[in-house]
């Protein structure tokens, strides 16, 4: 299932979702410069590596100044992409779906919310897959984050969906609130399975989504604003 766009429209322009955007482009294009030693530098100073944060997670409170590098690397992953299909897919769910998110919370919950659901999913996979030393990187434990908070916000939205049937491709309008629940279900089941196959478990973060979506939906309903009152010219 591939969104294309969201039934809601939001009434400010959502600069904090195009400057994520944005700043993530940039990053990845400055990703693409390096040489293939520099990029393995790059991953090993910001990219999470899952044994070192489950340990740092482990020690706040016991050693906590040996925690501050590998816990920095939660933030950091967030803004890196191992290839372009891994930007663009993260990048259109963020576009369809951040707007709106924005839009109800603020710009600065928003990006609290985004920046705390990518911190989540980070730890939630990193205590799963220790003691994995394998580079995790990604927008998509902040972005399942968005999505979490938007079943929220947006439950009765729709959204407009390219489906694969077989060679043909078909677009659909979903409820908002069934696309992300069979979404999510792909997320957890995938999940599951990859605990029985570790080796999954380090191709994609699927417990960083798992994660970052339970924080979003918490997030999501401890920061929402009442709705504005309709403008006159929004009433039928």
């Amino acid at each position: 299932m591939i969104p294309l766009r969201d039934s809601a429209r939001p009434r400010s322009f959502p600069v904090v979702n195009v400057g994520l955007i944005g700043l993530s482009a940039l990053i990845f294009v400055k990703e693409l410069s390096l040489t293939q030693a520099g990029l393995s530098r790059l991953y090993a100073v910001y990219a999470v590596n899952p044994a070192k944060v489950a340990w740092a997670v482990g020690h706040l409170t016991t050693n906590p100044t040996a925690a501050p590098n590998a816990l920095l690397t939660l933030v950091t992953a967030t803004f890196l992409h191992g290839g372009w299909l891994h930007l663009g897919g993260n990048m259109l769910y963020l576009w369809v779906f951040g707007d709106n998110v924005e839009d109800r919370l603020g710009h600065v919950r928003y990006l609290l919310l985004y920046l705390a659901a990518g911190v989540a999913g980070f730890i939630t996979h990193s205590l799963l897959v220790a003691p994995s030393t394998t580079p995790t990187l990604g927008a998509s434990g902040a972005i399942a984050g968005v999505l979490g908070a938007y079943i929220i916000l947006f439950p009765r939205a729709r959204v407009t969906t390219l489906i694969a049937l077989g060679i043909f491709f078909q677009l659909v309008d979903v409820p908002a609130f069934v696309f992300l629940i069979v979404w999510f279900g792909m997320q957890l089941l995938s999940g599951v399975a990859s605990l029985a196959e570790p080796g999954m478990a380090e191709t994609v973060a699927w417990w960083a989504h798992v994660g970052g979506f339970a924080t979003g939906i918490v997030l999501g309903l401890l920061l929402r604003r009442r709705p504005r009152p309709p403008r006159p010219w929004d009433r039928p």
